[in-house]
């Protein structure tokens, strides 16, 4: 019998191949510790709901998600649980910086993504995500929401990798957590969220123990998940950095990595 109680997936990388598909047997895998051992999976990302949602149903499960890197957090009914905003002052200064580097800037709130006009990166991420963004002007929309004393969950920074380097290296606030999940994209959240947090605080509605959680990830953002975890897993492509956090490795996204994960410590 299984000692893990929940399984916690990453999805760009982990979930999904190079590709951006889930394989058979990775579908397969999951659909079988669900049924046959009634072990939820939560799939956990940078994402937003939108680019979440159609891959639980790909799969054929209905467990809450964690989006936005711990930011977001819905129950299997797409209600808000808990949300993590990013300070109306931060959001001004990032916009302000983006604007002067000509990087192209994303604002994610909840369930829309927010563009002021459309380029190439945002084209690009459509492509990936399958989802469209919603076009407004930046200055009337963050003047609205400071009067609402509201904000968005996510930033989303993309441009050349060295003007995403020197973007990423003029960010100081305390109250913000930055990222690079690859060169051209800097993901930016509020300091409070993680997808620790965020596991913990669906583990703790369910009464799950830490030690009864398992989570895989690849990317830099899912260290803190692969050390808080009974069992975290890297992929087989996580870079070495992000490996030696983990506590095994598996094969790779494009090597059914998630399927032998299940299999190995869930399955036999």
């Amino acid at each position: 019998m299984s000692v893990y109680k929940m399984i916690c997936l990453d999805i760009d990388g982990t979930l999904l191949n190079s590709k951006h598909k889930i394989t058979q047997p990775v579908k397969d895998s999951i659909q079988k510790v669900v049924t046959e051992k009634n072990i939820p999976i939560i799939l956990v990302s940078a994402r937003m709901p939108k680019g979440i949602i159609f891959l639980q149903k790909e799969l054929g499960i209905a467990f809450p998600i964690i989006s936005y890197s711990g930011a977001l957090i819905l129950d299997k009914k797409q209600n808000i649980l808990h949300q993590e905003i990013l300070p109306s002052t931060d959001v001004q200064s990032i916009y302000a910086a983006a604007k002067k580097l000509q990087a192209h800037l994303s604002i994610y709130k909840e369930d829309t993504w927010y563009i002021e006009k459309n380029d190439v990166w945002s084209r690009q991420e459509s492509d990936i995500t399958g989802i469209r963004p919603e076009i407004q002007p930046f200055a009337k929309l963050l003047t609205q929401w400071n009067s609402q004393k509201t904000g968005p969950n996510k930033l989303l920074c993309m441009a050349a990798p060295e003007i995403i380097q020197t973007l990423k290296n003029s960010l100081a606030a305390k109250s913000i957590t930055s990222y690079c999940s690859k060169p051209t994209y800097l993901e930016i959240v509020p300091s409070s969220a993680s997808k620790t947090n965020a596991i913990k605080y669906l583990a703790n509605i369910g009464s799950i123990a830490t030690k009864e959680i398992m989570t895989i990830g690849d990317n830099y953002n899912d260290i803190d998940m692969l050390e808080s975890a009974g069992l975290g897993i890297a992929m087989g492509n996580a870079p070495d950095a992000v490996k030696i956090h983990a506590a095994a490795i598996t094969a790779s996204n494009d090597n059914d990595g998630v399927a032998a994960a299940i299999e190995k410590y869930c399955l036999r």
